[in-house]
């Protein structure tokens, strides 16, 4: 049984898998729990998307939420949500680690950096 569920997360996270928005919730309240693989979810709905919430793709455990309302600074804009396009960059750190990528396409393109 453990094996099917390692195959399982592997699928999930297979590289010829794209990222992709899979579902609109009202709130961020019902974003779920653990989003499996390359999967995204809006907030809000989708002629007015407020947030984009999922599971950063360093698989550290931590969730991502971008805010999409041009209202309010800092903003992404969300190109593409089958093959998931955002601009800009995505740029996440806290005490114990740094994640910076570009979401373009369903792929994530890894930003490296020099020094600290």
């Amino acid at each position: 049984m453990a094996l099917i569920v390692q195959i399982r997360r592997w699928l999930e996270w297979a590289p010829w898998r794209r990222w992709q928005v899979v579902g609109v919730v009202d709130s961020a309240d019902d974003v779920p729990e653990t989003l499996s693989g390359k999967r995204a979810v809006l907030v809000g709905t989708k002629g007015r998307p407020k947030w984009l919430a999922f599971d950063c793709p360093c698989r550290s455990g931590h969730r991502i939420l971008l805010n999409l309302d041009r209202q309010r600074f800092p903003f992404w804009t969300l190109l593409n949500p089958d093959r998931l396009t955002l601009t800009p960059s995505v740029d996440y750190r806290d005490d114990r680690q740094r994640c910076h990528y570009i979401m373009s396409k369903g792929r994530i393109r890894w930003a490296h950096h020099r020094g600290g």
